[in-house]
């Protein structure tokens, strides 16, 4: 009786450690903020173009009930970081050493979670790593758009730690530019400066270029033709300008990367339904492909 009271009390106090983890289990990301396949496939995109976020396709995968796989991407991520980082590997790895200890408890697997607690580094809950403010901000402009806001504001406290980080800068003029609102469209926005802050730390970032001017579409075009990401925004903005040829031919090309990517069928869809209007005069159009990529968009 006594050590079954001992097992509780011990498997509680875990409990309550785990709880203080900055980790993807302790972020509040609900499952009805996302649809999880979706999520999991361009988080795996994102890993085969080498865009990171092992830790957050895990975290879908623990959502999905899988978590040998969530394990074995982690594992994956722990050995990538300290193949980049090196010696500096401890704090990039904060947080997959909280999700690691999360899913050995969640698996039954309590002396690897509590071994995983005690690499994890001892300090303030308030005030925390900037790399734990960069994964976090990650995380939340991965998972949804309902996460943006705080997307934002994590991105921000990493700047006031490292206020020129090529990757906190990046990821910041990201998110600034998902939620722009219209009424910056006459001047320029807070989205545009940060765009160029990122820019200027860092200069041959083809995602930043094709998002920031259209003087910068060439170019971005040729430091990155093969990157989905940078496709994407030119064959918009291509769409817009009436070059709806080359805007699905870009598309096209980049679908053959990332095949069940939604945004990417929308603007087909898109461009296609455009090219209808422009040809119901001359002759008939592809309707089938307006459906089709109409379909998978959604």
């Amino acid at each position: 009786l006594m050590s079954s009271v001992y097992v509780i009390d011990s498997r509680s106090a875990l409990h309550s450690r785990l709880l203080q983890l900055q980790s993807r289990f302790t972020w509040d990301l609900r499952k009805d903020d996302i649809e999880l396949e979706n999520l999991s496939t361009r988080l795996q995109d994102h890993i085969e173009l080498q865009l990171g976020q092992r830790g957050a396709v895990a975290r879908s995968y623990s959502f999905l009930d899988r978590p040998k796989d969530a394990v074995s991407l982690l594992n994956q991520s722990e050995e990538k970081t300290r193949e980049c980082y090196g010696q500096e590997s401890e704090q990039r790895l904060i947080v997959t050493y909280g999700d690691l200890a999360w899913l050995k408890y969640h698996t039954g697997d309590y002396t690897q979670s509590e071994s995983y607690c005690q690499r994890y580094p001892t300090g303030s809950s308030t005030v925390l790593h900037t790399e734990v403010y960069g994964e976090k901000a990650w995380t939340y402009l991965k998972f949804s758009r309902s996460y943006y806001p705080k997307a934002i504001d994590c991105f921000c406290k990493a700047l006031e730690l490292q206020p020129d980080d090529s990757e906190w800068n990046a990821g910041l003029a990201i998110a600034l530019s998902r939620t722009e609102a219209v009424s910056f469209l006459m001047k320029e926005s807070p989205a545009t400066k940060q765009l160029r802050r990122a820019l200027d730390i860092n200069p041959d970032d083809g995602v930043l270029m094709s998002m920031l001017a259209l003087k910068l579409v060439e170019r971005a075009l040729k430091i990155g033709p093969e990157n989905p990401h940078v496709t994407r925004y030119i064959a918009k903005y291509l769409r817009s300008q009436g070059e709806i040829e080359r805007s699905i031919d870009l598309l096209e090309k980049a679908l053959k990367r990332t095949s069940q990517s939604a945004f990417l069928h929308h603007q087909l869809a898109l461009c296609y339904k455009n090219k209808k209007i422009a040809e119901q005069t001359k002759k008939p159009s592809n309707i089938q492909s307006i459906h089709t990529h109409t379909h998978t968009s959604v």
